[in-house]
């Protein structure tokens, strides 16, 4: 769908450029090429998802399509210029990135969610404004469609972009994610930076081994099998092992798989996934909620969505998967090989109660405490969190520590006060307490749940992603994972932690104005060229809407099919979020024509939270775009 008006893009303002060999780049630089400006921030694993996606249109446009991150940062740590430069070193962006701390640019293109992406002609029109992820696909028709047009008026200019490579860091480990302690005393470390298992000895710096040949999917012995960006490790119980064949599991996170290591040999193996990320899958299109798995699934067929940890269950008898992609927990009995979904029902959010119900955001570390429980670091939400598993086979969620999507900050006490920074890695200590590796923070923070009060035990680290309990020694101590600082260190616990506070803190968006009463929301969405609705099974969109707090929304809660909602906010609210989730799925086919069989079919989704004040004057209809083509 093309539109006839025309809006020229605004232009690209920010504090600087990453990726350009020092030079500030403006629209008139990129004046003659299709530009992709990709609205993200390195905290989100959905706008992960889309670098990932963008690298095959970058390669196969690269003459004539320049792709421009525009990092717009949710958390206070995501400003610091030095943590967004580790951030494009750490994920490989290999095109130009402009630094948006205060939002300049993210706010001239409306953009409401993280990720954006926003194409400009080589006129400098904006052309298609796309919200969420897997879009790419629908972009290859529209691209060529672009380059077509302009190269017939002259207006397409073909040759290298402005993209120019940064140095890589050098040493044995780069950007390690997680660290697993081995029976002889030594560590397996994610090296997740290089695409490989490290083995360190007890020092934390002698390499003993390396298993993994770096980037990509293979299995194999330890100089043949590869790996991309591998997170979680664990390992499995003695009896375990021996009916699997294997002794580790790995979250191979960009794989979407889980891995098996025999550790005498150093053998690979794929156990889980298909390599497919899990986008909430065609029965979820139909309407269905994606909490079923088909127990006698291969597992080898089964999409995974970026797991990023596991730990071993003593009360679930199996493995659990923190599965970052979908905001969910998934279950992993190796002896058989059944998936499960555990806990989450796929909404991005803070909600507690059964484990069906509840809602994750990016949950990225676990560890299981003396009484069987699994503690959760939930990063989007800066969340410690807690599964507990009944006597009677029920699995609840409860919050220890956190508030919301988009509240952060640096403060210890009491815990339904004290806020964390988007944490990565748990640990429990020896009373029963837990350490948690709060990674913007910078510092490594304790909570008892006797007395629910948080509390520093180290800070000034370089983005720890995980924590662990070492008691290898005469005295117990913690290993920390500082990724940014590209090493493993011992960390002291204090007799007396400290108390600090900082201050706790709100994701700095604009807030939109609404009137109290009725509002009506539209979400619009145009198919891409070569894709129809797929209604064979009535209307394929879908919206869910709810709000924090509850009472703000009187009327239009709830999820119904169709992509219009009338609201009506209360009066007595002055401010809260909307939480928006989207959906539509599409076909393979020409519109008014059937969807051949075996068509490729796509499920677009994307959750907003949009933050909003209510005011008499303000606005008494909401448009979001899913994916809007002028």
């Amino acid at each position: 769908m093309r539109l006839t008006s025309r809006v020229r893009a605004s232009e690209l303002q920010g504090r600087a450029w990453l990726n350009t060999g020092g030079k500030d780049l403006d629209l008139a630089a990129l004046r003659g090429k299709v530009v992709v400006l990709d609205f993200w921030s390195f905290c989100c694993i959905n706008c992960l998802h889309v670098l990932d996606e963008l690298r095959p249109l970058e390669e196969r446009f690269a003459d004539v399509l320049v792709t421009v991150g525009v990092h717009s940062p949710k958390f206070e740590h995501e400003a610091d210029p030095d943590a967004l430069a580790a951030a494009v070193d750490r994920y490989e962006v290999h095109h130009p990135v402009l630094d948006d701390p205060e939002l300049t640019t993210w706010d001239a293109y409306t953009a409401r969610a993280w990720p954006t992406l926003v194409v400009v002609d080589p006129e400098g029109y904006i052309v298609a404004h796309l919200s969420g992820e897997g879009h790419v696909q629908g972009l290859v028709p529209l691209v060529e469609e672009l380059v077509a047009e302009h190269e017939a008026r002259g207006t397409l200019h073909r040759g290298d972009g402005p993209y120019v490579p940064r140095p890589a860091p050098e040493g044995d480990l780069r950007f390690p994610g997680k660290v697993l302690p081995l029976p002889d005393g030594s560590f397996l470390v994610s090296d997740t930076g290089h695409h490989r298992l490290v083995q360190l000895d007890n020092d934390l710096e002698t390499v003993r081994r390396v298993i993994g040949a770096g980037k990509g999917h293979a299995d194999g012995g330890p100089e043949t099998a590869r790996f991309t960006e591998p997170q979680g490790l664990t390992l499995l119980p003695e009896e375990v092992r021996a009916a699997a064949g294997y002794d580790v599991v790995v979250a191979d996170s960009v794989n979407h798989r889980l891995r098996g290591v025999d550790l005498s040999t150093g053998q690979v193996r794929t156990v889980a996934g298909n390599g497919v990320q899990r986008l909430l899958d065609e029965e979820r299109a139909r309407g269905a909620e994606p909490n079923h798995i088909d127990p006698d699934a291969d597992p080898l067929d089964v999409a995974l969505s970026s797991p990023w940890d596991v730990v071993w269950s003593a009360r679930a008898d199996r493995l659990v998967v923190a599965m970052a992609g979908t905001h969910q927990l998934f279950s992993f009995d190796p002896r058989t090989g059944r998936l499960a979904v555990l806990a989450g029902t796929g909404d991005e959010g803070l909600k507690d109660g059964s484990a069906a119900d509840a809602w994750f955001a990016q949950s990225s570390g676990l560890a299981e405490d003396h009484e069987g429980n699994v503690w959760i670091a939930d990063s989007e939400t800066s969340a410690l969190r807690v599964l507990r598993f009944d006597d009677d086979g029920a699995v609840a969620v409860e919050t220890a520590v956190g508030e919301g999507l988009f509240d952060f900050g640096f403060r210890d006490g009491d815990a339904g006060a004290a806020r964390l920074q988007h944490c990565l890695g748990v640990a429990q200590l020896p009373d029963g307490s837990v350490a948690v590796a709060d990674t913007y923070n910078g510092a490594v923070r304790h909570y008892d749940p006797r007395t629910r009060q948080v509390s520093t035990l180290a800070r000034g680290l370089a983005e720890p992603s995980d924590v662990l309990l070492d008691v290898s020694g005469e005295e117990p101590l913690l290993v920390v994972v500082e990724a940014n600082a590209h090493r493993l260190v011992r960390v002291p616990i204090p007799a007396a932690a400290q108390r600090v506070d900082e201050g706790a803190s709100r994701t700095q968006r604009a807030r939109t104005r609404l009137a109290p009463g009725a509002l009506a929301v539209e979400v619009r969405f145009a198919a891409p060229t070569g894709q129809k609705l797929d209604d064979r099974w009535g209307d394929p969109t879908q919206l869910k809407i709810s709000s924090s707090p509850e009472e703000a929304l009187v009327e239009g809660a709830g999820t119904a099919q169709g992509l219009r909602r009338q609201l009506v906010l209360a009066d007595g609210v002055t401010e809260g979020v909307l939480h928006i989730t989207a959906r539509a799925a599409a076909c393979d086919g020409e519109p008014g024509g059937e969807i051949p069989d075996h068509a490729a079919c796509h499920l677009y989704q994307q959750d907003w939270g949009i933050p909003f004040v209510l005011d008499a004057e303000g606005e008494t209809e909401l448009v979001l775009d899913l994916r809007g083509v002028n």
